[in-house]
């Protein structure tokens, strides 16, 4: 009898401890009519906050702790929210619970900082922020943030050279130089940077990039006249603990990208990122002898550390490494020809290092220091032309935010930024031209904000900054801007704001180094100064089954002084000079986007604008040209479809662009002075598997649409890039001749789109989200 009672008495104790385990509920999170897992989402009980993150698969896993029944959840109510999805409660229940989540029928209000240097709801904004998400641009994978622009209406990212395919961003018509690059709010690109900045940036870290179209002078310095882009990195917390993603062409190009997440210590997380970019292999598809597309070997790395800090104070430093090699030029070309002129070719070898950071003081007061640093060296050969640079430059920014009462939000900030400059150009020469002298610039400035609201329905923000600047004085630029709140559902917002810009004319206008034209400056180059105002509409339609989300904006841009490249008066020259007379940038554009229960989505934007230069000629006589290399109009579209529960999704993007000048190298060119309405067309096919891993692939440029169409020829005397056997009049005229019957000299600045016809992409994408 004794053994059968300690039998039960065993069975009892088991029992008992069966019972008292942790529970713990499960689930998979999917989109509504697609069962798609969600990723990210977040399933909290809404008693207790305690809430969980789901992974790669849309699964999560909540433990109640250990309770005595497993029907214990009986009672208790989940809240499970995502980006982008209606915000679901249900009651909790023991087992495998399914959970879909509709699409939102708004637009979410998310939070954005670059257009008033502080975290807003964008709704709150009164500067208008455009908001894009990494799923966006997974609609046409590419290799660089740079390529990836070309879906945002009104960017529009510009080959500047058919040899090294270097290029800058144009916001409404304006030229790369005009925007500044952000990221995580530091102006880390910029000068020497400027062709390569966007360059590398591994996709798995971005969070999001945001976009302010304007100037933004007022806060962010002289660069920032013709609009922002601001990359911001994920926090460590928010990222996958593991992310892969791999694409690669028909054209044997090859992109990498991972990230991964790790704790660096009790109180802190970092985030590891890998870029590598490699495509080596030579191709000459319109049969001039010269490479199609520039070959390209980059690696980049990314490390960003954030601290965990009492009340939830800011701390955070990250470090960029990038080293790229890239060349084009003669098929036939080597590394034993650069530098030379026995065979042409375009040879660049960068190494660049970069440090952002924040802290937020340990004060009563909000006080954030901010600061950057990158070093960047470039040595490169055009032809027989050696271009050798090195820039250091250093930045710093304390800012302090208060509430000062009940209807202002003051932002004020100190700034400064050092800049070291030497390269082997006449720039940094003494007077003689005997003797370097590198370039030394200290750049203080103050500026103060204020965010005044006025009431339930109108907003004023008032934001002056000044700056010294040695070689040009005391700098002013104010900025106004207006909201006003007509209803839930639309917004009217009105900015006016100046900028003051310094030319560096060799690291910004790479024409300046390539081809046989020569570089000529009439008189000393007087800084740029703009003056610009804009105004934005949007309007949000809610529907049965989705939402409309409209927004019109019409700016003007109006320069006392501009520097472009005159490619006209002389065909054998590029003349910069100062502008006698204004230059004008004026516009009007178009964003629509929309998303319906149905599984489709899609955007689409337009732009009608008009950028000229006013001149006054012989007899004061005023004459008006039209911006060399700008569309007149463009527009971008986004088509996405899913597939049902299946997995599968289909995405049609693409742009179009109006007729541009184009820079012809003589009377007798026979290339076409204009360029022709042209189209980037894309398709893509991809599924995602229940195993986190999701395929991709599809054909880029459907039309195979390429610059050589309807065109004799692209790079000008291509089969003589040094002129040896050109012949010149007295003059320095080039002068036509049986074996150049068009009178031209080498110039490979004849460019417009990319030179890369169709192509096939194929890749795959992975992240984990690792053990919640």
């Amino acid at each position: 009898m004794n053994k059968h009672f300690s039998f039960l008495l065993l069975l009892a104790l088991a029992f008992t401890t069966l019972r008292a385990q942790e529970t713990w509920l499960r689930g998979k999170v999917v989109k509504w009519g697609s069962d798609e897992p969600l990723i990210a989402a977040t399933v909290r009980i809404e008693s207790s906050g305690k809430s969980v993150i789901t992974g790669s698969a849309g699964g999560f896993r909540l433990s109640l702790g250990k309770v005595a029944d497993s029907i214990s959840a009986t009672g208790l109510v989940l809240v499970v929210s995502a980006v982008g999805f209606e915000t679901l409660k249900l009651p909790a229940s023991v087992g495998e619970m399914l959970i879909r989540l509709q699409p939102s029928r708004r637009e979410m209000d998310e939070v954005v900082v670059t257009g008033t240097m502080r975290a807003v709801q964008r709704s709150a904004s009164p500067v208008p922020v455009e908001v894009y998400s990494p799923q966006f641009f997974r609609k046409n994978p590419t290799p660089t943030i740079f390529d990836a622009l070309q879906l945002v209406n009104g960017i529009r990212p510009q080959l500047n050279c058919n040899v090294c395919n270097t290029g800058d961003i144009h916001i409404n018509g304006l030229e790369g130089p005009y925007t500044m690059v952000l990221i995580d709010g530091m102006p880390i690109v910029s000068s020497l940077a400027s062709v390569y900045g966007l360059q590398g940036i591994p996709n798995s870290l971005v969070e999001r990039i945001e976009v302010v179209k304007g100037p933004a002078s007022s806060l962010y310095g002289s660069e920032a006249i013709g609009g922002l882009i601001n990359i911001i990195t994920k926090h460590p917390r928010k990222a996958p603990a593991l992310a892969i993603e791999y694409n690669g062409t028909s054209r044997r190009e090859h992109n990498f990208d991972a990230g991964f997440k790790f704790r660096s210590g009790r109180k802190s997380q970092a985030l590891t990122g890998l870029n590598y970019y490699n495509s080596t292999h030579r191709y000459d598809r319109n049969k001039d002898n010269f490479t199609d597309v520039t070959l390209q070997n980059r690696l980049s790395v990314f490390q960003k550390v954030n601290w965990n800090r009492k009340d939830n104070r800011a701390g955070a430093i990250a470090i960029r490494f990038i080293t790229e090699d890239r060349w084009g030029g003669e098929m036939q070309w080597a590394r034993k020809f650069r530098g030379g002129d026995s065979v042409y070719g375009e040879q660049i070898s960068t190494n660049r290092a970069e440090l952002i950071g924040n802290y937020q003081l340990p004060t009563t007061e909000k006080l954030l220091f901010s600061f950057s640093a990158n070093t960047h060296s470039q040595r490169s050969a055009y032809g027989n032309i050696i271009f050798n640079a090195s820039q250091h430059i250093g930045f710093g920014q304390l800012t302090w935010e208060k509430d000062a009462g009940e209807h202002h939000q003051l932002l004020a900030g100190i700034v400064g930024r050092y800049t070291w400059y030497d390269d082997n150009t006449i720039v940094t020469a003494d007077t003689t031209g005997m003797h370097n002298l590198p370039e030394k610039i200290l750049l203080p400035g103050i500026f103060l904000q204020d965010d005044i609201s006025l009431g339930d329905h109108h907003q004023l923000l008032l934001g002056v900054r000044y700056d010294y600047d040695k070689r040009h004085g005391n700098i002013i630029t104010p900025r106004l801007a207006w909201k006003w709140k007509l209803s839930a559902m639309d917004h009217l917002r009105f900015n006016l704001g100046t900028g003051f810009r310094v030319v560096n004319l060799f690291t910004e206008d790479h024409a300046a180094l390539t081809g046989a034209r020569k570089v000529e400056i009439d008189g000393e180059l007087k800084p740029e100064r703009s003056y610009n105002g804009n105004l934005n509409y949007t309007r949000k339609f809610t529907l049965d089954n989705g939402y409309i989300n409209l927004e019109a904006a019409a700016w003007y841009t109006y320069f006392s002084n501009r520097i472009l490249p005159d490619y006209e008066t002389d065909p054998d020259k590029i003349i910069y000079a100062n502008l006698d007379g204004y230059a004008e940038s004026k516009g009007f554009s178009l964003n629509l986007e929309a998303a319906f229960l149905n599984n489709l989505r899609l955007t689409s934007g337009f732009t009608l604008q008009d950028v000229s230069v006013t001149e006054k000629g012989s007899g004061g006589k005023k004459t008006t040209r039209q911006q060399m290399l700008t569309e007149p109009w463009s527009g971008t579209w986004t088509i996405s479809y899913s597939f049902g529960k299946s997995g599968w999704s289909l995405d049609y993007t693409g742009n179009i662009y109006g007729p541009m000048l184009l820079p012809l190298a003589s009377s007798l060119d026979p290339r076409n002075p204009k360029s022709p309405v042209w189209s980037l067309q894309n398709l893509q096919l991809s599924h995602k598997g229940s195993n986190g891993i999701e395929w991709f692939g599809g054909v880029k440029n459907l039309l195979d649409f390429t610059p050589a169409r309807n065109n004799p020829f692209i790079i000008a005397r291509a089969d003589d890039p040094f002129d040896k056997r050109v012949i010149r009049a007295p003059d320095g005229k080039v002068t036509a001749t049986p074996d150049n019957p068009y009178a031209l000299s080498f110039d490979p600045n004849y460019v417009f789109a990319p030179n890369q016809g169709r192509k096939i992409f194929i890749g795959f994408r992975y992240a984990w989200k690792g053990h919640e």
